[in-house]
């Protein structure tokens, strides 16, 4: 799960890591009394949105006055920030976070992210702040500094002091970097965070060592016990399709083509969606309606998959090991007379009771086709929709 930059500096701040005084705004008016409250001369208005590059974007604007507040604030509030981690399509700002200005004199690269090739945590920083880490990885991957943490000991003193001098943090800051460091990392476990990365981490002026932007991600399946977290979710940042299949217990993705899938198994899943690919069609989504799906169940991921507007076709690739071919089969024939189906869709079952499953599909008197194989489905399913 994603929260935005102001919802993750709370959480920062909450737990004793510096970043600046901020506060968010949902109209051109609470950006000015915002920054009213703020003790500066100078404000940073921020759009608020699940991406980064936002400055690039335009997203992120200096202010030297409450005038000019009102003005970035209406300017942006509304407007359709595209960014390269948006897509073409961009997203709605419709919230701002309104921030005092800072005294930077430098900025830093500041990562927690699990690496699953040594199944540790690993702190990442860099002297190259303010630039995705990608590019300084690819660029120059000499100034990347990593230190790998022991779970039972968790992160050293020594070890965030190692990366303060290793990306050159002021001799008199250290002491200051290594407790945020160390501050974070807390956050980060605490929290079951999948990522945290401050980018960037600034020194300032007045000798202050603080988060200037906070990216938090978090562990979907250890938000059971982070209520508190969970309050941060904005569903206008997700997908509708991807909110409404987490109702059922479905794992949904939106993709851009406009061939459906549904599918039972992750594996399976990737593979369908590669075939498609292969035999010169795309996918639409990713679907996995897992080992134990109903024909409600089922009937729920059609109507999902139909209200994409994009979709011209349906592929439905089932092997029964734990899942039956006839419950799947029940449910393709409910889901099709209740969502009154009128693209094409192509069914291949394999697997437990598939001569029953196949039996109830031909007797449904519906206009299915059947396939014989993974790679004849997807050849059928492409020819049609083509």
């Amino acid at each position: 799960m994603n929260i935005h930059e102001y919802q993750g500096k709370e959480l920062l701040r909450n737990n004793g890591v510096s970043v600046p005084n901020g506060k968010v705004a949902f109209s051109a008016e609470e950006a000015v009394e915002a920054a009213k409250s703020l003790d500066s001369s100078v404000y940073v208005v921020k759009a608020q949105i699940h991406a980064g590059g936002r400055g690039k974007a335009g997203g992120v604007k200096i202010a030297k006055s409450l005038d000019e507040v009102r003005t970035y604030a209406e300017e942006l509030l509304g407007k359709t920030l595209v960014t390269h981690q948006t897509g073409p399509e961009g997203k709605e700002v419709k919230r701002l976070l309104i921030e005092e200005g800072c005294d930077i004199q430098k900025e830093y690269y500041v990562g927690l992210v699990l690496d699953r090739a040594t199944s540790q945590v690993v702190l990442m920083a860099s002297e190259e702040g303010g630039t995705e880490i990608e590019e300084v990885a690819e660029e120059t991957p000499e100034k990347i500094f990593k230190e790998y943490i022991d779970p039972v000991v968790g992160l050293t003193g020594f070890q965030a002091r190692r990366i303060a001098f290793n990306i050159n943090i002021p001799a008199k800051l250290v002491g200051k970097a290594a407790k945020f460091m160390l501050g974070l990392y807390n956050v980060f476990i605490e929290k079951d965070c999948s990522i945290a990365e401050i980018n960037p981490l600034v020194v300032t002026g007045d000798g202050n060592v603080m988060a200037l932007d906070a990216k938090l991600n978090f562990d979907d399946n250890a938000l059971y016990r982070h209520k508190d977290i969970m309050e941060y979710r904005d569903l206008d940042e997700e997908d509708a399709k991807e909110i409404e299949a987490s109702k059922y217990d479905l794992s949904y993705i939106s993709l851009d083509g406009n061939i459906g899938c549904m599918v039972n198994g992750a594996g399976l899943a990737m593979a369908t969606m590669d075939i498609i690919k292969h035999y010169g069609g795309d996918p639409a989504n990713f679907l996995d309606v897992g080992g134990g799906a109903t024909a409600e169940k089922v009937t729920e991921a059609f109507k999902i998959i139909l209200s994409d507007q994009n979709v011209k076709g349906i592929f439905v690739n089932i092997f029964g090991g734990i899942m039956k071919c006839d419950i799947i089969a029940t449910g393709v024939v409910e889901a099709a007379k209740q969502v009154d189906l009128t693209v094409p869709l192509v069914v291949r079952l394999e697997g437990t009771n598939v001569d029953l499953g196949k039996d109830i599909l031909k007797k449904s008197g519906l206009n299915i086709i059947a396939a014989e194989s993974m790679a004849d489905g997807a050849q059928k399913i492409v020819e049609q929709v083509g």
